[in-house]
């Protein structure tokens, strides 16, 4: 389902495996809009960065109170753009939980694409060895999720405009 609202009220999740530019193309979204960016990397523990810094993938048990402090996020502080790998219907359920209106953007692209990004990347704790459990990992959006997938084949820049049409949001120029 496409939502298409009217105006930019609500939160917006842009997720995705890591490396394939959810940071980049939420953080630019949010500039565009005016809105709040939030990368969810920054609400991971200590524990999980920890665990994904040395190459051990974290498990459902790791991922459920970083989606708590993600979901209160969305909830708590709307509207916001937050970059958020939500890899499976579970969790993007329990981020629904908390913030019911919220819909999801999945940026998706080939593996090896990613993986490039991943390798070039400097001064992340995700290391590239992490990339196949995130890829296996991923369950694309369902038919019944309020969402859209969006093929990254082209710049961010482009990326958002697709966005903003899919999305129905207009944003009127400083000239005009």
């Amino acid at each position: 389902m496409i939502p298409a609202p009217t105006d930019v009220g609500t939160s917006l999740v842009v997720m995705g495996v890591s490396g394939v530019g959810k940071s980049t193309v939420a953080e630019l979204f949010a500039q565009r809009t005016g809105l709040r960016f939030v990368d969810a990397d920054d609400l991971h523990g200590a524990a999980n960065i920890a665990k994904m810094s040395a190459g051990i993938p974290l498990t459902d048990e790791d991922r459920w109170p970083w989606l708590a402090r993600v979901g209160a996020e969305l909830a708590q502080h709307p509207p916001a753009v937050v970059a958020c790998s939500a890899l499976k219907r579970a969790y993007r359920d329990a981020l629904r939980a908390q913030a019911p209106q919220t819909p999801f953007v999945l940026l998706s692209a080939d593996a090896t694409q990613i993986e490039a990004q991943v390798s070039a990347r400097q001064g992340h704790f995700m290391p590239p060895a992490l990339l196949q459990s995130q890829l296996a990992a991923l369950e694309p959006l369902g038919d019944d999720e309020q969402g859209i997938t969006i093929e990254v084949d082209a710049a961010p820049e482009v990326l958002v405009e697709r966005m903003l049409r899919r999305y129905g949001i207009r944003l009127v120029s400083a000239s005009s």
